[in-house]
């Protein structure tokens, strides 16, 4: 255990997060979702399993490390439900609350169409495999930038 670390991100999740670059995505999936398929496809190559937590738990936990992209309008995506692209279902909503308290103000997440999400997944640099078994917990977070210390 670290102090001041979240004891869900694990020593390859902090080490991944740590590797990657400004504008670098990160995806948070649900447990249906073919994660080790898709990861093999990313930078990291494989799926991080932090089963044992929802995805508001794991986004919580990773922004409590990670900065989002102030450089774009919205570093945060969501999987647009299949017939319903405005829905909001309760999963999405947890995460938008996470998301707004880490960030300190209301930062809508964009919708990707389910198809697409999986495409842009496979262009990520990971992807965090989740107990999450709400259908519709997969997630798109863009990394970034930490600020230099006043005065440096």
């Amino acid at each position: 255990m670290l102090k001041n670390i979240d004891p869900l991100l694990n020593a390859e999740l902090l080490g991944v997060l740590r590797a990657m670059g400004h504008g670098d995505d990160i995806v948070v999936v649900d447990t249906n979702y073919p994660a080790a398929t898709t990861a093999a496809n990313t930078v990291h190559g494989k799926a991080i399993r932090i089963d044992g937590a929802d995805g508001a738990r794991v986004i919580k936990a990773i922004l409590s490390v990670m900065p989002l992209d102030t450089f774009v309008d919205s570093p945060a995506a969501r999987m647009e439900i299949v017939g319903a692209p405005d829905e909001i279902p309760l999963v999405q909503a947890a995460v938008q609350a996470e998301i707004d308290a880490a960030e300190g103000r209301s930062w809508p997440m964009r919708p990707i169409e389910r198809m697409d999400f999986y495409e842009q997944a496979k262009n990520a640099y990971a992807v965090v495999a989740t107990g999450e078994r709400r259908f519709y917990g997969c997630f798109s977070l863009k990394k970034g930038v930490v600020a230099p210390d006043e005065g440096a």
